[in-house]
């Protein structure tokens, strides 16, 4: 098992960590409010990076928005690669690569998704044709309390009841703004016979979700090393009674434990896309890192916090953001009591077996 980066996804990363850099500081981001950052976003095309991810994988969009979240910019640069680029690239048909891929490669087109399969979401009047492969056509009704990024997308990938994908265009669903605990421009998707095309067959539905589960996963370890940075630099700044506040015992211990829990975040999430990228079984792997980017990420933004002191119950100090941007990620996707759940299905089930029967087995429990 070797998962070092190559040097192209090293030479992405490098190039994501500088333009977020530059261009989320958090001067920038104040300005910015709660939307999403035109600028950003289109800087970040400009420059490849959406594009750049059928190259690198997986790993190499891990890298990338380890280095948004260490910035907590606010570009939906996770859901249009993991919901979208990625998941037409692999499971779209030639037809649909063709015509979806080329503007989410440049950013002119943002994808996000409504996962996990949302119960309440049917399909109406569905064509069987090219379900196995992709294609196919239907219409979508149903209500989905809230989707990332969802005004700022120009379709979803919609996972309905029967972990069908499905492709919708935004405008032509209902979208109410939803505000999240992180700056996100969440929506409430509403769907009344929303025309919608088939993605992928069986199988698409587990490969995605564990997709999106390694890519949140990163972004949860920038959004770690982040908070954890700004607690080093205040510590050593601030002092008491003559000494930095990193000179104390009990400060030091709560920023390695702070440390060990994202390193244990990164490691998990760089095995699990490496796994992904070389086709070997990483079920198991991904729900690991998005345990461990739920568990742990959710001490690490509280610890960055509290090591603030007084400063950490400041709204409006930067270490906020990464804490609203843990806490989100904590839960999304699904938190750690839930994970374990599918961990331990999937185990009992055989490594092998994959998500899709490790689901199967809780609906039947249930």
């Amino acid at each position: 098992m070797d998962f070092t980066p190559t040097q192209d996804q090293v030479a992405a990363a490098d190039l994501a960590a500088r333009i977020f850099g530059d261009l989320s500081t958090p001067e920038h981001l104040a300005a910015a409010g709660k939307g999403t950052d035109p600028e950003l976003w289109k800087a970040l095309g400009s420059a490849g990076l959406p594009g750049a991810v059928e190259e690198t994988g997986l790993l190499g969009l891990v890298l990338m928005l380890e280095e948004q979240g260490r910035t907590t910019a606010q570009v939906p640069f996770a859901a249009s690669c993991a919901y979208g680029l990625l998941a037409v690239a692999r499971h779209g048909t030639s037809e649909q690569r063709d015509r979806l891929l080329p503007g989410l490669r440049d950013g002119t087109e943002v994808a996000t998704g409504a996962f996990p399969a949302q119960a309440g979401v049917r399909v109406d009047g569905a064509e069987a044709g090219g379900t196995r492969t992709g294609g196919g056509t239907g219409r979508l009704t149903g209500v989905v309390p809230w989707v990332p990024w969802l005004r700022d997308a120009s379709w979803v990938l919609v996972a309905a009841a029967d972990r069908g994908l499905w492709r919708v265009r935004t405008a032509d669903a209902g979208c109410d703004a939803v505000e999240l605990t992180a700056p996100w421009s969440a929506g409430r998707l509403v769907l009344d016979g929303a025309p919608a095309e088939r993605i992928g067959g069986p199988g698409a539905y587990d490969d995605i979700l564990a997709m999106a589960r390694i890519a949140f996963a990163g972004l949860q370890a920038g959004v770690c090393a982040g908070s954890l940075a700004r607690a080093v630099e205040y510590t050593n700044e601030r002092e008491q009674f003559g000494r930095p506040l990193a000179a104390k015992q009990g400060v030091q211990l709560r920023a390695a434990d702070a440390y060990m829990d994202t390193e244990a975040i990164r490691v998990t999430a760089y095995e699990a896309a490496w796994r992904r990228d070389e086709g070997l079984p990483h079920a198991g792997h991904a729900l690991t890192a998005a345990w461990w980017a739920s568990e742990a990420g959710r001490r690490v933004v509280h610890a960055g916090q509290h090591l603030h002191g007084g400063m950490g119950a400041d709204l409006e100090h930067p270490v906020h953001r990464h804490f609203l941007w843990g806490r989100q990620l904590d839960a999304y996707l699904g938190c750690g009591g839930e994970l374990l759940a599918e961990l331990g299905d999937l185990i009992a089930g055989g490594e092998g077996s994959g998500t899709e029967e490790a689901g199967a087995t809780r609906a039947a429990r249930k």
